[in-house]
Protein backbone atom coordinates (compact mmCIF):
# COMPACT_ATOMS: atom_id res chain seq x y z
CA UNK A 1 0.00 0.00 0.00
CA UNK A 2 2.78 2.42 0.93
CA UNK A 3 4.69 1.61 -2.27
CA UNK A 4 1.64 2.41 -4.40
CA UNK A 5 1.13 5.68 -2.54
CA UNK A 6 4.82 6.58 -3.03
CA UNK A 7 4.57 5.93 -6.76
CA UNK A 8 1.44 8.06 -6.99
CA UNK A 9 3.12 10.87 -5.07
CA UNK A 10 6.24 10.67 -7.25
CA UNK A 11 4.13 10.71 -10.40
CA UNK A 12 2.25 13.75 -9.07
CA UNK A 13 5.46 15.60 -8.22
CA UNK A 14 7.04 14.99 -11.63
CA UNK A 15 3.84 15.44 -13.65
CA UNK A 16 4.61 19.10 -14.51
CA UNK A 17 7.98 18.11 -15.96
CA UNK A 18 6.52 15.22 -17.95
CA UNK A 19 3.76 17.51 -19.22
CA UNK A 20 5.61 18.74 -22.29
CA UNK A 21 8.47 20.12 -20.20
CA UNK A 22 6.47 23.17 -19.13
CA UNK A 23 5.83 24.23 -15.57
CA UNK A 24 3.45 26.92 -14.54
CA UNK A 25 4.31 29.38 -11.76
CA UNK A 26 2.68 27.29 -9.03
CA UNK A 27 4.74 24.24 -10.00
CA UNK A 28 7.95 26.26 -10.30
CA UNK A 29 7.45 27.78 -6.86
CA UNK A 30 6.73 24.34 -5.36
CA UNK A 31 9.99 22.90 -6.71
CA UNK A 32 11.88 26.13 -6.00
CA UNK A 33 10.87 25.94 -2.34
CA UNK A 34 12.21 22.38 -2.14
CA UNK A 35 15.46 23.42 -3.85
CA UNK A 36 15.88 26.43 -1.55
CA UNK A 37 15.50 24.23 1.53
CA UNK A 38 17.99 21.69 0.16
CA UNK A 39 20.56 24.32 -0.86
CA UNK A 40 20.00 26.30 2.33
CA UNK A 41 20.63 23.25 4.50
CA UNK A 42 23.72 22.24 2.54
CA UNK A 43 25.14 25.77 2.69
CA UNK A 44 24.29 26.18 6.38
CA UNK A 45 25.53 22.85 7.73
CA UNK A 46 26.79 20.66 4.88
CA UNK A 47 29.80 22.43 3.42
CA UNK A 48 32.04 22.13 6.48
CA UNK A 49 31.69 18.34 6.74
CA UNK A 50 32.54 18.10 3.02
CA UNK A 51 35.80 19.96 3.65
CA UNK A 52 36.67 17.31 6.25
CA UNK A 53 35.69 14.15 4.33
CA UNK A 54 36.83 15.34 0.87
CA UNK A 55 39.34 18.16 1.31
CA UNK A 56 40.72 17.78 -2.24
CA UNK A 57 37.32 18.70 -3.63
CA UNK A 58 36.09 21.18 -1.02
CA UNK A 59 38.93 22.79 0.99
CA UNK A 60 41.35 25.33 -0.50
CA UNK A 61 44.17 24.90 1.98
CA UNK A 62 46.87 22.29 2.33
CA UNK A 63 46.75 21.39 6.01
CA UNK A 64 45.94 22.84 9.39
CA UNK A 65 43.68 25.74 10.19
CA UNK A 66 42.63 28.10 7.40
CA UNK A 67 41.35 31.61 8.06
CA UNK A 68 39.97 31.66 4.50
CA UNK A 69 37.94 28.51 5.15
CA UNK A 70 36.45 29.98 8.32
CA UNK A 71 35.46 33.14 6.44
CA UNK A 72 33.90 31.38 3.46
CA UNK A 73 32.05 28.93 5.72
CA UNK A 74 30.62 31.89 7.64
CA UNK A 75 29.44 33.52 4.43
CA UNK A 76 27.86 30.33 3.06
CA UNK A 77 26.26 29.40 6.39
CA UNK A 78 24.67 32.87 6.54
CA UNK A 79 23.48 32.61 2.93
CA UNK A 80 22.09 29.15 3.74
CA UNK A 81 20.01 30.51 6.62
CA UNK A 82 18.63 33.26 4.39
CA UNK A 83 17.80 30.75 1.64
CA UNK A 84 15.86 28.72 4.21
CA UNK A 85 13.93 31.86 5.14
CA UNK A 86 13.42 32.66 1.44
CA UNK A 87 11.91 29.21 0.89
CA UNK A 88 8.81 30.38 2.74
CA UNK A 89 8.06 32.97 0.05
CA UNK A 90 10.44 32.69 -2.91
CA UNK A 91 8.67 35.33 -4.99
CA UNK A 92 9.26 37.93 -2.28
CA UNK A 93 12.96 36.99 -2.25
CA UNK A 94 13.81 37.09 -5.95
CA UNK A 95 16.86 39.29 -5.45
CA UNK A 96 18.41 36.92 -2.91
CA UNK A 97 17.78 33.94 -5.16
CA UNK A 98 19.27 35.68 -8.21
CA UNK A 99 22.23 36.78 -6.07
CA UNK A 100 22.74 33.13 -5.18
CA UNK A 101 22.56 32.14 -8.86
CA UNK A 102 25.00 34.76 -10.12
CA UNK A 103 27.42 34.60 -7.20
CA UNK A 104 27.54 30.82 -7.58
CA UNK A 105 28.37 31.17 -11.28
CA UNK A 106 31.10 33.74 -10.56
CA UNK A 107 32.55 31.82 -7.60
CA UNK A 108 32.42 28.51 -9.47
CA UNK A 109 34.03 30.09 -12.54
CA UNK A 110 36.87 31.60 -10.53
CA UNK A 111 37.46 28.31 -8.73
CA UNK A 112 37.45 26.42 -12.05
CA UNK A 113 40.10 28.75 -13.48
CA UNK A 114 42.20 28.46 -10.32
CA UNK A 115 41.85 24.66 -10.33
CA UNK A 116 43.16 24.52 -13.89
CA UNK A 117 45.96 27.02 -13.21
CA UNK A 118 47.11 25.20 -10.07
CA UNK A 119 47.10 21.43 -10.68
CA UNK A 120 47.17 20.63 -6.95
CA UNK A 121 43.57 21.90 -6.90
CA UNK A 122 42.21 19.82 -9.81
CA UNK A 123 40.01 17.87 -7.36
CA UNK A 124 37.79 20.93 -7.09
CA UNK A 125 36.65 20.36 -10.67
CA UNK A 126 34.81 17.31 -9.29
CA UNK A 127 33.74 18.88 -5.97
CA UNK A 128 32.75 22.42 -5.14
CA UNK A 129 33.00 23.80 -8.70
CA UNK A 130 30.25 21.64 -10.24
CA UNK A 131 28.24 21.84 -7.01
CA UNK A 132 28.02 25.63 -7.24
CA UNK A 133 27.22 25.51 -10.95
CA UNK A 134 24.46 22.94 -10.32
CA UNK A 135 23.01 25.20 -7.61
CA UNK A 136 23.02 28.12 -10.07
CA UNK A 137 21.36 26.14 -12.87
CA UNK A 138 18.69 24.55 -10.67
CA UNK A 139 17.67 27.83 -9.01
CA UNK A 140 17.73 29.73 -12.31
CA UNK A 141 15.58 27.13 -14.07
CA UNK A 142 13.07 27.00 -11.23
CA UNK A 143 12.71 30.77 -10.84
CA UNK A 144 9.30 31.79 -12.15
CA UNK A 145 9.42 34.05 -15.16
CA UNK A 146 7.96 37.50 -14.75
CA UNK A 147 4.67 37.97 -16.54
CA UNK A 148 4.79 40.58 -19.30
Amino acid sequence: MLVGHSRTMAAHLWQPINNGGHMDTVDRVKFLRIALVAVGLIFAVGVYPLTIVWPAGWAWHATGQSMYLQMILGIYATLGVFLLIASRDPLANRNLIWFTVWSSIVHGGIMAAQSIAFPEHLGHLLGDVPALLIVAVVLALLMPRREA
